[in-house]
């Protein structure tokens, strides 16, 4: 079997302490991978990247806002019960990670508790629809008092989850949101994002790099892991994206005057390249993708790439891997750890630019 398409040819030793833990601060001093060409790279920081870009390249952000995806509950008897919202499925209708969610079958009744003592806390509970086999999951419906949205009262009752590997850090919610979040749904912040200051994108407009958004809400798809060994047997889970007329305009003015587009972010690469595989070109598109990138993937629209360091077998990494090679990444990888970079969500980024990209067909 080729190993570009084998789970455990994705694998790497990460030493424990290379998770980081908490944030940079400022965001832009993390340190940034700097990959221009297949042999060459250089080392910076990410206050650097007004440097690295050229006026008239696109970059291409993810805005959805992380929500309070953490609820804490009990059962009518009185049992505790966890739950982790990982998707939307219509109003106050979610898919969660339910524990324990063994004791709790179809048509049972969670009953949440609003944070501290919260006087304007509506009564907020939840029904158990149906288990789903794919994540193990619990459909669930939840009933708002005076008919609100659970978007609208959940910052009365979440609490923002960290990532699994962050076990010991002293980060703040703020910490784990872009500065430019606004469309409220994701569980999991798109974390390439998150070492932008608006003193950074202030240098960046008057250099004459533009920007533009897509908004894709982080979910199961995005952190599921890869469980199969042929990885081209992998079914992703769809999520939720919006590429508007408006960023497909921005995007298609860019290629013809003959600028990049650098997306910032595998959840923003999902985004264009989602809304390019259905016609071949970028064009509008909302609904759902389960688009997954692996080495053999044809490019339609994206240049470069704002990446931070992913976690071993990941669907993300073999999407990396797609632009620049498995070994290459791998080999990347390892200088990173003996540089002291930091790994994975709250850690240093890759700046991958052309011709470190393979060419679109």
């Amino acid at each position: 079997m080729d190993l570009d398409r084998t789970l455990s040819a994705y694998d790497y030793p990460l030493p424990p302490n290379r998770i980081a833990q908490n944030p940079v601060n400022p965001r832009d001093h993390s340190k940034l991978l700097v990959v221009k060409d297949a042999q060459s790279h250089s080392h910076q920081h990410f206050y650097d990247l007004d440097h690295l870009l050229q006026p008239g390249d696109l970059l291409v952000l993810n805005n959805t806002k992380v929500i309070p995806a953490r609820l804490y509950g009990h059962k009518p008897t009185g049992s505790q019960v966890e739950v982790l919202l990982l998707e939307e499925q219509g109003r106050n209708h979610w898919l969660a990670l339910v524990k324990p969610g063994k004791k709790l079958p179809p048509g049972a009744t969670i009953e949440f508790v609003p944070h501290g003592s919260e006087p304007a806390a509506p009564s907020l509970t939840a029904q158990v629809l149906d288990r789903q086999v794919e994540t193990g999951g619990r459909f669930l419906q939840f009933q708002v008092e005076g008919d609100r949205s659970l978007l609208e009262v959940i910052e009365y009752y979440g609490h923002v989850p960290l990532p699994p590997y962050i076990t010991d850090s002293g980060s703040t919610p703020e910490q784990y949101q872009t500065i430019y979040a606004e469309h409220p749904g994701s569980v999991a912040a798109p974390t390439a994002g998150l070492h932008f200051t608006p003193e950074l994108l202030d240098r960046l407009t008057a250099k004459g790099i533009e920007r533009t958004w897509v908004t894709l809400h982080v979910g199961v798809g995005t952190f599921r892991p890869v469980e199969v060994e042929d990885i081209t047997t992998h079914q992703m889970h769809g999520e939720w994206i919006e590429v508007s007329a408006e960023t497909v305009a921005r995007i298609q003015q860019t290629q013809a005057r003959g600028g990049r587009i650098i997306a910032v972010g595998t959840t923003s690469v999902r985004s264009l390249e989602g809304a390019a595989a259905i016609s071949g070109e970028i064009q509008p598109f909302c609904g759902k993708t389960n688009l997954f990138i692996y080495p053999g993937f044809q490019w339609r629209v994206v240049d470069g790439l704002i990446t931070n360091f992913h976690l071993p077998k990941s669907s993300l990494m073999m999407l990396v891997s797609s632009l620049i090679g498995r070994h290459r990444l791998l080999d990347l990888y390892q200088e990173a750890i003996a540089e002291n970079y930091r790994f994975f969500s709250f850690g240093d980024a890759m700046l991958i630019l052309p011709p470190a990209v393979q060419c679109h067909e």
